[in-house]
C-alpha cells in the first residue's frame, strides 16, 4: 500500500507495511549548499505531481567514526544535497490528534543522521505515536563559529525543522499541540538548548533529554579558537566567504585534524577552557553562546527563564564514557601514575579521584578516569538542568544501568538507543547477542507514556526529593540520587570555564 499526502511543499508518497506507514527523505528546507551553506535554512522549494517517499534521504557529509567506534555503530553516509529531510512513521494517515515524537540525532555535533536503523521509528507507530526523525548541519558547516555567518546554523537547522513539523504533522496524523522532542548525546544537549531558546515556545509541549549536559554553549571566544585553527590547516581566513568556497571534503578533512589535535591535547588555554570542559577532548564543534537562539548555557538560561521549562525527563547510563576510552585503547593508558596528569589537563582538581576511589574501592585507575569524565560531561550538567527546570515543571530523572556484553563498555553512552526505539535486534554489535527484551519493553513504554501525557510512572526529581529511575535488570528500581557524593566533590574541583 502507498498512502499520498499532501504538506506545504507538495504531496508525497510512502510506504505502509504491518500497520505502519513511513515516509522518508521528505525535505523540510532547501539544499544548505553553495553560498547557502552558512546561511539561515530556508523553505524547501515545491514540487509538482507525488514525489517519493520511500528510500531515506541524504544525510550531511561526513567522515566515517574511526574504526573502533564504526565497529560499535556503524557510520553514517547517503550522498545528495537535499540532507536536511525527515523520516516520518505513522499508525494511520488518516487519524488526528496523535502524539508527537521528533528524535534529534547524537554524533557530537559532527557525525550522524536519521537513518540508522537503530532509529527506527516503527515500534513507535505500533504503540500509537507519529515519529518524526529530522536531520542538520554538522561539523564546520552548522556549528563552526565565523565571521560572516549567523553562529549555530544546525540549531537554526533544527528550530526550522520543528516549524515544519508544526505545519505538516497533522496530515500524518499527529497532534501539533502535542509534540515531545527528544535526542540522545549532541541531540539532547539540542534538546537543552531548544528549551532553553526563546524562539521555540508553542514547537513542543514536552522534552526528553538522553546523556547530554545543560551547560553546553562554548564562550564565543574560545570557539573561535577552533575556527582558527580550522582555517588555519585550510590555509584561508576564518570567515564566511573563505570557507563557503570550499567543498565538503576540504572541510571534513580539517575538521578531523582539528578533533584529532583536541583529543591528544586538551589544553585549555590552547582551545579555551569552555571547549575542553564542555566537550570533554570529545567534541570540539557545539553550540555557542550566541545572544540570540542561545543565550548563554541552557541551565542557566532556564534559571533565569523558568517560565520556559516543559515537562522533562532526563539522564544518562552509568558509563557513558567508557565509550570513547575503552574502544580506541586510551582506557589503557590510564594508570595510578598518569590519572593526576590527565584530570589536571581537563581542568580538574586530581585529589578528586580519592572521592570516587573510596565509593568504587574495586575501579581500575582507568575506571575511576571514566567515572569522573562520565560526570563532568554528561551526568552533572544533566542532573543541574534537572533541577533548574524541575523549579516550574513535572522532571523525571533515570539513569540506564545494565552493562552490554561487549568487554569493558559497562553501561556505555548510547546503549541506551536501541531499548528507547525497541530496535534491540539491530544493536548487536553495540549490546551483544542477548539484550533483554523486557527492559526495552520498559524503557520504550515508559517514553510513549510521557509522549501521549506526560507521565513515566516513576517520581520526579525535585530540589528536595532527587529521584532516579534506574534501569537495569532483573528489575528496575527508584532510588535517591546515588551519585550525590561524587557530583558534589566533582563540583568543588573542577575549575569553571
Amino acid at each position: 500500500m502507498e498512502p499520498i499526502v499532501t504538506i506545504t511543499s507538495g504531496a508525497v508518497r510512502g510506504h505502509t507495511e504491518a500497520g505502519v506507514t513511513r515516509f522518508l527523505g521528505v525535505p523540510f528546507a532547501a539544499a544548505p549548499v553553495g553560498p547557502k551553506r552558512f546561511q539561515l535554512p530556508e523553505p524547501a522549494p515545491a514540487w509538482d505531481g507525488v514525489r517519493d517517499a520511500t528510500q531515506m534521504g541524504a544525510t550531511c557529509a561526513q567522515s566515517p567514526y574511526p574504526a573502533p567506534i564504526h565497529a560499535l555503530l556503524g557510520s553514517d553516509g547517503i550522498p545528495g544535497d537535499e540532507y536536511l529531510n525527515a523520516n516520518v512513521w505513522t499508525p494511520d494517515t488518516a487519524a488526528s490528534g496523535l502524539p508527537v515524537l521528533v528524535w534529534i540525532h547524537g554524533g557530537a555535533f559532527v557525525r550522524g543522521s536519521n537513518a540508522r536503523a537503530i532509529y527506527d521509528g516503527t515500534a513507535f507507530a505500533r504503540d500509537g505515536v507519529v515519529m518524526v526523525g529530522i536531520n542538520y548541519r554538522l561539523g564546520v558547516s552548522g556549528f563552526a563559529e565565523i565571521a560572516g555567518a549567523p553562529s549555530n546554523r544546525g540549531l537554526h537547522d533544527q528550530i526550522f525543522a520543528l516549524r515544519w513539523v508544526r505545519e505538516n504533522i497533522a496530515a500524518f496524523g499527529g497532534d501539533p499541540d502535542n509534540v515531545t522532542i527528544f535526542g540522545e548525546s549532541a541531540g539532547a544537549m539540542s534538546v537543552a538548548a531548544l528549551i532553553a531558546a526563546p524562539q521555540t515556545a508553542g514547537l513542543f509541549r514536552r522534552a526528553i533529554m538522553q546523556s547530554g549536559n545543560g551547560a553546553v554553549a562554548a564562550d564565543p571566544e574560545d570557539a573561535r579558537k577552533v575556527s582558527a585553527a580550522l582555517a588555519a590547516e585550510l590555509g584561508i581566513s576564518p570567515t564566511a566567504e573563505d570557507f563557503g568556497k570550499l567543498g565538503p571534503d576540504e572541510l571534513r578533512a580539517a575538521q578531523n585534524a582539528v578533533a584529532l589535535a583536541v583529543m591528544t591535547d586538551p589544553d585549555p588555554e590552547r582551545w579555551g577552557r569552555s571547549v575542553i570542559q564542555l566537550g570533554g577532548g570529545i567534541m570540539s564543534l557545539f553550540p555557542v553562546t550566541d545572544n540570540d537562539i542561545v543565550e548563554g548555557p541552557p541551565t542557566e538560561v532556564l534559571r533565569a527563564h523558568p517560565n520556559r521549562a516543559v515537562p522533562l525527563i532526563a539522564g544518562t547510563t552509568a558509563d557513558e564514557f567508557r565509550f570513547f576510552t575503552v574502544p580506541a585503547g586510551l582506557a589503557a593508558a590510564i594508570t595510578t601514575d598518569t590519572l593526576p596528569f590527565v584530570l589536571t589537563r581537563y581542568g580538574i582538581d586530581p585529589a578528586v579521584a580519592q572521592t570516587y576511589s573510596t565509593e568504587r574501592p574495586d575501579a581500575t585507575p582507568a575506571e575511576i578516569f571514566n567515572a569522573i569524565l562520565t560526570d563532568m560531561s554528561f551526568r552533572a550538567g544533566t542532573y543541574d538542568f534537572a533541577e533548574a527546570n524541575a523549579t516550574t515543571a513535572p522532571t523525571n530523572v533515570y539513569e540506564f544501568a545494565w552493562p552490554t556484553a561487549l568487554p569493558g563498555l559497562g553501561a556505555c553512552h548510547v546503549l541506551e538507543v536501541p531499548f528507547v526505539f525497541d530496535t534491540i535486534d539491530d544493536a548487536h554489535s553495540l549490546t551483544g547477542p542477548t539484550p533483554p527484551q523486557s527492559l526495552a519493553d520498559e524503557i520504550h513504554a515508559a517514553w510513549v507514556s510521557f509522549a501521549t501525557d506526560g507521565t513515566t510512572g516513576w517520581a520526579p526529581f525535585t530540589a528536595d526529593e532527587k529521584n532516579v529511575r534506574i534501569f537495569d535488570t532483573p528489575e528496575s528500581a527508584t532510588v535517591t540520587d546515588p551519585r550525590a557524593g561524587e557530583l558534589a566533590a566533582l563540583r568543588e574541583a573542577v575549575t569553571p570555564a
